[in-house]
């Protein structure tokens, strides 16, 4: 579709013909051209690499998150387990 609007085909024509909405196409189109590019401009999409590599990132976080929450959670425990251990001991 995208080498169809290369060529000159315009979107309203390729959208009647495929069955499809022009703004899907237009869409198909910039992400190629961001493709392209690399990225390299702060005004483009994002590359279809990078939001894979984004997406990646964002999972990595939210697991790492919850690890550190965990252990955040399992170090108050064993805090508090310990202190009531030194306060019977004292007796």
């Amino acid at each position: 579709m995208v080498e169809l609007v290369r060529v000159g085909r315009k979107t309203s024509e390729l959208a009647q013909e495929f069955g499809c909405h022009e703004t899907s196409i237009s869409t198909w189109v910039r992400q190629a051209k961001a493709d392209e590019m690399g990225g390299a401009r702060l005004d483009t999409p994002l590359t279809t690499a990078e939001r894979q590599e984004l997406a990646q990132l964002l999972r990595q976080l939210r697991q790492v998150t919850q690890e550190r929450d965990i252990l955040a959670k399992a170090t108050a425990w064993f805090a508090n387990k310990d202190s009531a251990i030194d306060k019977t001991s004292m007796r």
